[in-house]
């Protein structure tokens, strides 16, 4: 039987499961005695991981190795892991904990796929697979997250931090795939034990929100092997009244049309499609293993022709990359033509693992928006408030123009304070050039 969708008999199918042994072309054997006091710090948002399985427990009973890794990430940085000279990463020499000593001994995922650029793939056993969101910047109350990392390997991937709650550096968050184990009968679990069609945001008239691939892109080539998406899909159909929404940035999730209907018709179901330029070469570029464009807005058209509630995000966008005059315009009125109901964007927002591999990015492929970039995201994950606030008054001047349907969730509004800095550059010139001198990129295989 598949190591990710075994199904445990009724009497014993939420059992605590025995810990696997290490993979040893991943980490080194970890040691068995744990610290209470190894936990991560500095986080501000009451999220939490609830795939940490084993938990460790300090004096008193109380949990450590907390992990949050689905919801949308806190403005504080988050502590990152050094290298070692043998290939394993750790923050420091300190005994592994949570979800780090789990993901230490996740044993490979056997993979038909020959390429020598794949990723590895890992089986990772999970406790939960309907992880809590308690955030007041989000619009949902629960995520699910099939896998953790993706490799679409995104420049600009804000979830690069989850690895690192891993202690694995946020540079391999599209080299290390961890596949989530047991998916169906965990959702069923977590749905009857946790899920209220009571929410606390609406004042208890409407049911909990999920968000389905807040952190890895459901998606994902790993999807085709693995089916772990399909499994939670399978689950959510037998069920009434949920309120859920998909974010992908792939052109498989057509695969899954039948079963999405099924869905919809019994639950509120909205899904997503990520595009955020035009230019297949930009695209390419800078999310270098996710389908083109075209691809991408012909789902859009495919899934609206089945009835489905579809719409576009052309989050994030970039400072002087894909802001240019008319592009984000254009974008959108593709989405409108392609059958989109709705119409979102939000500016680029860096956490410190995200901007360790974007800003070096930028300097190589965009060298005149290096100094722009540093000024603005060195020393703070947002852009400006003026600039963040131009940008939310061109996405709704776009709406109106091409009569755009409101999102059908709450929007909630950030309030994370920022600086004001000098909006003085010109980033259409800017990218004309550096695009030019950007050279040939890789080409690589869709979805």
């Amino acid at each position: 039987m598949s190591p990710v969708h075994s199904i445990p008999s009724a009497n014993t199918r939420f059992r605590r499961r025995p810990v696997l042994q290490p993979a040893a072309s991943l980490f080194p054997e970890c040691p068995d005695d744990t610290s209470p006091n190894d936990q991560l710090s500095g986080i501000g948002i009451k999220c939490r991981e609830a795939a940490v399985a084993p938990a460790e427990t300090g004096p008193g009973g109380s949990t450590t190795g907390l992990q949050l890794a689905d919801c949308p990430p806190p403005t504080s940085a988050v502590r990152g892991p050094q290298s070692h000279a043998n290939g394993w990463t750790r923050a420091d020499a300190a005994p592994l904990v949570g979800i780090a000593r789990l993901a230490a001994r996740s044993p490979a995922a056997e993979t038909h796929r020959k390429s020598g650029e794949r990723p590895q793939y890992f089986v990772l056993p999970v406790k939960s697979i309907l992880n809590s969101c308690d955030s007041k910047r989000v619009p949902f109350e629960w995520t699910i997250n099939p896998y953790r990392g993706c490799e679409f390997a995104c420049k600009y991937c804000y979830a690069r931090y989850t690895h690192e709650y891993m202690e694995l550096d946020g540079g391999e968050f599209e080299k290390k795939i961890f596949v989530k184990k047991d998916a169906a009968p965990l959702l069923a679990h977590d749905l009857a034990r946790k899920y209220s069609f009571e929410s606390e945001k609406s004042g208890g008239t409407q049911p909990e929100h999920i968000a389905i691939g807040t952190a890895t892109d459901p998606y994902q080539p790993a999807e085709r092997e693995y089916g772990v998406t399909r499994a939670c899909l399978e689950e959510l159909a037998k069920h009434e009244g949920l309120s859920l929404s998909i974010i992908t940035k792939s052109n498989q999730i057509v695969r899954d049309i039948e079963l999405l209907k099924i869905i919809a018709a019994r639950s509120t179901l909205q899904i997503n499609i990520t595009v955020t330029t035009l230019r297949a070469r930009l695209a390419r570029l800078l999310e270098p293993r996710a389908p083109r464009p075209d691809l991408r807005l012909a789902a859009v058209k495919e899934l609206r022709e089945a009835g489905l509630m579809v719409g576009v995000s052309a989050s994030p966008l970039l400072p002087g990359i894909t802001d240019g005059e008319g592009e984000l315009e254009a974008v959108a009125a593709a989405a409108k033509e392609a059958g989109a109901q709705w119409f979102f964007s939000g500016v680029l927002f860096l956490m410190p693992s995200s901007a360790k591999q974007f800003l070096p990015f930028v300097r190589e492929k965009f060298p005149r928006l290096t100094k722009q970039y540093d000024q603005w995201y060195a020393r703070n994950g947002y852009a400006p408030e003026e600039y963040r606030r131009m940008a939310s008054e061109r996405v709704a001047r776009i709406r109106k123009k091409l009569g755009f349907e409101s999102r059908p969730w709450v929007e909630v509004a950030k309030t994370s304070p920022c600086s004001q800095m000098s909006l003085s550059w010109n980033p259409t010139a800017a990218l004309s050039s550096d695009l030019a001198g950007a050279g040939s990129m890789r080409s690589c295989a869709n979805g």
